[in-house]
């Protein structure tokens, strides 16, 4: 279990943008976090991987304080070091317990690991960064953005494996800008709305959250689309 009590962080004390997250996640479930634009979502994974430190609250795995040697994080942006080729980035990260076998998985994504970085498509390096990531094998998966850059196989793919991290019982959470790609494989999606978490929703409200966001929208922006156009 990943409990998160009275998160906060703000950047000064007239701009808070995490303003009090309460939030439990079960392991072996897959958590969607969705929400608007500066809605505080990779502020908030920032801050469970520990890029930022909070002004207020507690993050806690199995009752413990949570360390970043529990989590893998893939970010929405991906960085490789100049020259360097998809295999000698994966050998910078250590093997975990699942028996990570490199040339099984370029059989799957079909990425080029021996041609360097710089050569690849935005999908293949989502998809290098991706494996970076389930290298270790960690108990907690953070993944920002993921099908971004993924093409319709590849992100079917994506789909698959978060399923079986679930199967091995992670704790694993998600954000995408595209809904149907947390609706399709999430357990639980969780609303941010404005640095605080609005509501959890299981599978049989998906629908209900997704009327709500898209009616949301919808409010703010159909008014100024009509002046535009």
């Amino acid at each position: 279990m990943l409990t998160i009590r009275n998160l906060q962080v703000e950047y000064n004390k007239k701009s808070p943008i995490l303003k009090g997250i309460n939030l439990s996640m079960e392991s072996g479930k897959i958590h969607g976090i969705v929400g608007l634009n500066g809605a505080g979502k990779t502020t908030l994974l920032n801050t469970l991987y520990g890029f930022i430190r909070p002004t207020e609250g507690s993050i806690h795995y199995n009752e413990t304080p949570l360390q970043r040697h529990d989590i893998a994080y893939l970010e929405a942006e991906n960085y490789f070091y100049p020259y360097m080729t998809g295999r000698e980035y994966l050998n910078l990260f250590p093997a975990g317990e699942n028996g990570f076998r490199i040339d099984d998985w370029q059989k799957l994504f079909s990425i080029p690991l021996d041609d360097i970085t710089e050569n690849y498509s935005t999908g293949m390096k989502k998809k290098l960064a991706l494996l970076g990531v389930l290298k270790p094998d960690k108990p907690v998966t953070i993944l920002d953005e993921p099908f971004n850059g993924l093409d319709l196989e590849s992100a079917h793919i994506l789909t698959l494996i978060l399923q079986q991290l679930r199967e091995k019982g992670k704790t694993v959470l998600v954000t995408s800008h595209v809904f149907e790609t947390l609706t399709s494989g999430c357990d639980y999606i969780h609303h941010m709305n404005e640095g605080t978490i609005a509501h959890s929703y299981s599978k049989e409200q998906f629908g209900m959250l997704q009327q709500l966001l898209y009616s949301t929208i919808e409010d703010q922006a159909s008014e100024q689309v009509k002046k535009l156009i």
